[in-house]
């Protein structure tokens, strides 16, 4: 979030308070599964087809552009990724982006190329929250903050 690195170049800043004071406090560890998983900015917009990220980790599902790529590989390889980066940073929470075929927490894309979106969660998503790792979108900033001062006022966090 807040770096150019969606599929069409472009940045979604987030312009929040708590955000902003997050990534001062250094608390933010950025980073893009897709771009990680080998992908390049821009790319061809992707979109989970048969089912969400639980699918595609599942092996039912796959990740195709709208040119009919499959590019399932490289989002299984980034979300890996991403789960050693949150694993090494000692990461309990993930703040990911909403709607991407990665990072969606609550909405994603239909796989139709319509701009549909049903609910569901992108492979990233999916892949932490199996591994135990709580996760929210940029809609859901009060959340996050009210569970990190859960987190921090118990005496082994």
């Amino acid at each position: 979030m807040g770096r150019p690195v969606r599929y069409d170049g472009a940045a979604k800043p987030v312009g929040d308070d708590l955000f902003e004071r997050w990534r001062a406090e250094g608390r933010l560890v950025p980073f893009c599964p897709e771009v990680s998983g080998g992908l390049a900015v821009p790319r061809p917009p992707a979109e989970i087809v048969g089912g969400d990220g639980h699918a595609v980790l599942d092996g039912t599902a796959h990740v195709r552009t709208d040119t009919g790529e499959d590019v399932t590989a490289e989002f299984l390889h980034g979300a890996r990724q991403a789960l050693d980066t949150a694993r090494r940073s000692g990461a309990r929470i993930a703040l990911l982006k909403e709607g991407s075929p990665s990072c969606g927490s609550h909405r994603i894309y239909d796989g139709t190329f319509t701009g549909t979106s049903v609910a569901g969660e992108g492979v990233t998503t999916a892949l932490l929250e199996r591994e135990g790792i709580q996760v929210f979108s940029e809609t859901d900033l009060p959340a996050v903050n009210s569970l990190l001062q859960t987190l921090e006022s118990k005496p082994d966090s």
